[in-house]
């Protein structure tokens, strides 16, 4: 029989001492033994106003910064309310980075609330001014549906990064000349799949005019049922509009984005006997198992789309 059992037998009381003190070795045993804090994250952080603006970011920051944004997944980016949420997180940042060209209407009253750098990214644009509507003449703001507009997005973004970070400026370069080799074989490869669309199916047909860019990038027509995403619905005038000048061309399919409702653009289907060629993303990506978790899968995403619908292929 073991001596514990043996000494327990002559005295339970002066056991209790030794039983307490094997108790508090046991606790303290579990403790040195659980796993370590995981550390603070210091990096500094920058935020920006869409998911498509925080993936061309990390792809320059690497490592080196946290980069979040203010509007998540499958988020209206034009009509965009923040939240005392949103106030707090971007206060707390570091650099602020938004797209411009009137695209964050809410955004100018934002940061008038913030002592935080921020930066344009639009500014390299030279703007395709909205043809039609109220927003007429005023600049298209979706110029990261072409990747050669974004090159300049990528460019800037290093630049600002330098700014902030400047111990990691020459990884921030590196990192951005890679990318930007990205978005060049990227573009060549959808302007080359373009390219081999017929003629007279090289109208492109969506909800929002968002695609201006890429349109001239490709040498597309553009049409569309509003110039720029509204709370309002689609007017009767912009159906009708969008009616005769698909059957007028006949135009093969049409197209409407992720982050509004389609309602409209059925009735066009409906009306022409067109085809409905899917969903296009534009203002946000996708979450990470969704057809579109970066930008680059969001412009292959889209262009394998339209050359499905545009060449009668798709679905």
């Amino acid at each position: 029989m073991p001596n514990f059992w043996r000494h327990r037998r002559r005295s339970t009381t002066a056991a209790l001492p030794v039983l307490a003190l094997a108790s508090a070795l046991a606790l303290a045993g579990c403790a040195t033994s659980a796993e370590p804090a995981e550390p603070a994250d210091d990096r500094p952080v920058v935020l920006t106003t869409f998911t498509v603006l925080a993936d061309l970011a990390q792809n320059v920051a690497g490592e080196h910064l946290r980069v979040e944004s203010i509007t998540k997944v499958g988020s209206e980016i034009h009509g965009y309310e923040p939240t005392p949420g949103d106030l707090r997180t971007a206060a707390s940042a570091d650099l602020l980075l938004d797209n411009g060209l009137g695209l964050e209407a809410w955004f100018a009253q934002f940061i008038e609330q913030l002592d935080v750098p921020h930066v344009v990214l639009g500014d390299t644009v030279t703007p395709i001014p909205i043809d039609g509507d109220a927003a007429a003449g005023a600049p298209n703001p979706h110029a990261w549906m072409s990747a050669a507009e974004a090159e300049g997005y990528v460019a800037t973004i290093a630049a600002a990064f330098a700014d902030l970070d400047p111990e990691h400026a020459e990884d921030f370069a590196a990192n951005a000349e890679t990318y930007t080799a990205e978005l060049r074989s990227v573009h060549d490869e959808l302007l080359a799949a373009l390219a081999e669309l017929p003629q007279n199916h090289r109208a492109l047909v969506t909800c929002e005019g968002a695609f201006s860019y890429l349109a001239r990038d490709a040498g597309l027509t553009e049409h569309y049922l509003w110039p720029v995403n509204a709370e309002q619905e689609a007017t009767p005038q912009q159906i009708a509009a969008t009616i005769d000048f698909v059957a007028e061309n006949e135009v093969p399919a049409v197209f409407c984005e992720s982050t509004v409702s389609d309602r409209a653009m059925q009735q066009v289907v409906e009306a022409t006997g067109t085809t409905f060629g899917g969903t296009l993303y534009v203002d946000s990506l996708s979450a990470a198992d969704g057809p579109v978790p970066s930008y680059l899968d969001l412009l292959r995403h889209d262009v394998e789309l339209i050359i499905a619908g545009l060449s009668g292929s798709s679905s």
